[in-house]
C-alpha cells in the first residue's frame, strides 16, 4: 500500500454510472484524507450527488470501486459503511420531525449503537442546548441541518460525506456550519462536502474539484481553482 492510501480515508475510483444511453459519471476519481476538507462543485445535473450516494453506499457504479479506511466496500450498503466509520449528511431530511431534539439524539445514539453521551453537552456542539424540547418540525432550516450534522456524528466517524450541508439556511447559519466543518476536519476527520454555495465551500476548503458533465474537469486549491480557465469557463461563469 502506497503513501497516498495509507493517508486517504475515502478513495472513489474510475467511478461510472449509465442510465440507459446517459452516462452520469464517467470514469470519476475522488479522495478524502484525515484533518482535510475536500469540495465538490459545479453546475445543476453535473452528478454531485449521484456521486456521493455512491460513496455512501446508497447506489451502486456501473465500473469503478470505493474504499473506506483501506476495506473495498464497494457493494457495502450504507449502515455497514457508517459503522467502518463513515458519516453522512444527504441532501434531504433526515430527521425524526415529529420528536424533539433530546429524543431525536436519543434515538440517533442507540442507531448509532454509540457510547451513551451527554445530551445537553451534544446539543450544545451545535448551538442547539437551549432547544432540547423543540420538535424538530419547529425548528428553522439552519437549526435541522445542525441537528442533522449531530446525528451523523454520533458514531464518530472517519470521514463525514456531506451534501449541500448550506442548505436552507441564513448567512449566520452557513457560517456555523462552515466554522463545524472546518474544526472537525482540523480534529482529524475527513470531510467532503457538496454545495451550491461555492464561496462558502471555498473558503474552508483544501482542495476543490470541479465537476462537470459527469467528468473532473479540475481540481486544486481553493486560489488556483477561482483562477482556472475550465472553472471560469464552466462554472463561475455562469
Amino acid at each position: 500500500m502506497d503513501r497516498r492510501e495509507r493517508e486517504d480515508v475515502l478513495v472513489a475510483e474510475a467511478i461510472r454510472v449509465t442510465v440507459g444511453s446517459v452516462e452520469l459519471l464517467d470514469g470519476v476519481d475522488v479522495s478524502a484524507s484525515r484533518g482535510r476538507v475536500v469540495g465538490v462543485l459545479g453546475p445543476n445535473g453535473a452528478g454531485k450527488s449521484t456521486l456521493f450516494r455512491i460513496l455512501v453506499g446508497e447506489l451502486s457504479p456501473a465500473s469503478g470501486r470505493v474504499r473506506l479506511a483501506g476495506h473495498d466496500v464497494t457493494t457495502w450498503p450504507l449502515h455497514r459503511r457508517a459503522r467502518a466509520g463513515l458519516g453522512y449528511v444527504p441532501q434531504t431530511p433526515s430527521v425524526l420531525l415529529d420528536l424533539t431534539v433530546r429524543d431525536n439524539i436519543v434515538a440517533f445514539e442507540r442507531a448509532a449503537r454509540a457510547v451513551p453521551v451527554n445530551v445537553r453537552e451534544r446539543a450544545g456542539s451545535v448551538d442547539l442546548a437551549d432547544r432540547l424540547g423543540t420538535r424538530a418540525r419547529d425548528l428553522s432550516g439552519g437549526e435541522r441541518r445542525r441537528l442533522e450534522l449531530l446525528r451523523a456524528l454520533l458514531a464518530d466517524p472517519a470521514v463525514l460525506v456531506c451534501d449541500e450541508p448550506f442548505a436552507a439556511g441564513d448567512p449566520l447559519h452557513v457560517r456555523r456550519i462552515a466554522e463545524l466543518l472546518r474544526a472537525h476536519a482540523d480534529r482529524g476527520r475527513a470531510v467532503l462536502i457538496a454545495d451550491h454555495r461555492a464561496t462558502d465551500t471555498l473558503a474552508i476548503c483544501d482542495e476543490a474539484i470541479l465537476l462537470a458533465d459527469g467528468k473532473i474537469q479540475h481540481r486544486a486549491s481553493p486560489r488556483e481553482f477561482v483562477e482556472h480557465p475550465a472553472v471560469r469557463g464552466r462554472y463561475l461563469g455562469h
